[in-house]
C-alpha cells in the first residue's frame, strides 16, 4: 500500500553500510499522506506522496 496514487512512488531497498563496512539489508519509504482530493469532479481520499502536494499535482478538496 506504501505507493502514491498520482506519481507511483513507493518503497525503495538498499544497502544500509556501518562504519565498519559491513553492509545489511534496508528500506526507504516514501513520505505519503492521505488527503481529501477532486478526483474525476468527486471528492475521494487517496494516498499522495507529498511532492506531487507541494507541485500542484492534487486539486485538493475542502
Amino acid at each position: 500500500m506504501a505507493k502514491c496514487n498520482i506519481c507511483g512512488k513507493g518503497v525503495v531497498t538498499g544497502n544500509q553500510a556501518s562504519h565498519s563496512n559491513i553492509k545489511t539489508k534496508r528500506t526507504w519509504s516514501p513520505n505519503l499522506q492521505k488527503v481529501k482530493a477532486i478526483v474525476d469532479g468527486s471528492p475521494k481520499r487517496i494516498v499522495v506522496c507529498t511532492r506531487c502536494l507541494r507541485s500542484g499535482k492534487v486539486e485538493r478538496a475542502i
